[in-house]
């Protein structure tokens, strides 16, 4: 399929006319450019300089086409029908291996399909990128922007498709993995290109402070044993009123000035509503959620300045017409007092730092026996495996989100919603 400069540009001109938006998007993935302004003056440069440095320009441009199924252009530019092409190619493919296999996986998956994939990956992605994303391909380009997977690194990839059901493309992605014959894990691989400037230090004994306040009474044991697994000092509170929490939230660092912890956790099982948590009490407006992390914050609590502070908050909720309108709990009334300073400009931000981690669903379900937090168990749970292979917090969070996603499949009418908002400026490994 070797040609004159002149034919291939005509070539190159004809196909890049052809081919629409998406299209063009495809071929710029195929050809290795993540970053692109998708028009078709980009996409011919782009091809005039892959095919000349490749070597081999028309076999190039013959299997683009393939991997496109624009057969009708195969026929016209090169006069192939499919059979020929494929025959052809089989034997000398030119194009990157592992960014074919992304092409064919997002043509395999249906709306559904990314839909769940979309759900997974909430916590990871920003919500403008998942709401633009129209295929597997759009969600594939952001997780290797953010070093997610790669061509030796595609198990994150591969639980996801587990989490949805699609094993048939999770066995291709194992199939592939055997192929490369990749030398180590993707956690290994993960673990030894981690520098120590964009991760936490997380090794001090304890690791941080770790309060547990558990309204309800289900499962706040469950958490004390995790936390404390994870070598955190732990204090679990049960069923405490809203002036008891507030109490409980304003001494945790009350007269420190000095603390050489590497974190802070807190976690709230209450009932409540969209905007504040009741604890036990019957009435009043309760605690509002949105100050509560801002008050462990960096210019209200000194000894916390660039160190993580993590929020798990499991609410039950109440319709706004249950509670009887009371003294609503005001932000100053959850002031710590910490060593309280307020930072320059050229300081470490004072909502740097955080991950908050909410999740809701119906009050109803403490009514069953035993009841158990699906979000809880399945936020254990990933604790737990995160500590055994090293694993970056909000990885885990797909896991999580996975688990919630299964279960309302299966129980339409107990469903459970979660929201991850985080400001951490690296990565976090427990």
């Amino acid at each position: 399929m070797a040609f004159p400069d002149k034919e291939m540009f005509r070539t190159i001109h004809e196909i890049s006319e052809a081919l629409g938006s998406d299209e063009r998007k495809t071929v710029f993935y195929l050809c290795e450019t993540l970053d692109t302004n998708n028009t078709v003056a980009c996409l011919k440069e782009t091809l005039k300089s892959k095919a000349m440095s490749s070597g081999k320009g028309g076999l190039f441009l013959a299997e683009l086409l393939v991997h496109l199924r624009r057969y009708d252009i195969l026929r016209l530019v090169f006069g192939y029908s499919r059979d020929e092409a494929e025959r052809t190619l089989r034997s000398r493919q030119v194009l990157p291996k592992f960014r074919v296999l992304m092409t064919h996986l997002s043509e395999d998956m249906a709306s559904e399909d990314v839909n769940d994939v979309k759900f997974l990956l909430s916590t990871i992605l920003p919500r403008e990128k998942t709401e633009q994303a129209k295929n597997l391909l759009d969600l594939v380009i952001e997780l290797e922007h953010l070093d997610k997977i790669s061509s030796k690194r595609v198990d994150f990839l591969e639980e996801c498709f587990v989490h949805i059901g699609r094993v048939d493309l999770a066995k291709k992605l194992n199939v592939y993995k055997m192929s490369v014959n990749t030398p180590v894990s993707e956690h290994q691989a993960h673990r030894s290109c981690q520098s120590p400037v964009n991760k936490y230090q997380f090794t001090s004994e304890p690791r941080g402070v770790c309060i547990i306040i558990d309204c309800v009474g289900n499962d706040g044991e469950m958490l004390k044993h995790t936390f404390k697994s994870l070598h955190f000092s732990v204090t679990l509170h049960k069923w405490l009123s809203v002036a008891e929490t507030v109490s409980v939230l304003r001494g945790t660092f009350q007269g420190s000035e000095d603390d050489n912890s590497d974190g802070f956790v807190c976690c709230i099982i209450s009932r409540g509503t969209a905007t504040h948590l009741l604890a036990t009490d019957s009435y009043g407006e309760g605690l509002r959620l949105e100050g509560l992390r801002r008050h462990f914050g960096g210019d209200m609590c000194s000894v916390l300045v660039g160190k993580p502070k993590l929020f798990f908050i499991q609410r039950y909720s109440v319709p706004e017409s249950q509670h009887c309108a009371g003294v609503d709990r005001r932000d100053e009334d959850l002031e710590t007092d910490g060593g309280g300073v307020r930072l320059s400009p050229d300081c470490i931000p004072s909502d740097a730092d955080v991950l908050w981690s909410h999740c809701w669903t119906g009050e109803h379900q403490l009514q069953q026996g035993q009841h158990r937090s699906i979000y809880l168990k399945a936020l254990t749970d990933a604790l737990h495996r995160g500590q055994e292979r090293s694993r970056h917090l909000l990885d885990l969070h797909v896991e999580v989100n996975g688990a919630i996603f299964e279960h309302n499949s299966r129980y339409p009418g107990e469903e459970y919603h979660i929201d991850l908002k985080h400001t951490l400026r690296k990565e976090l490994f427990l």
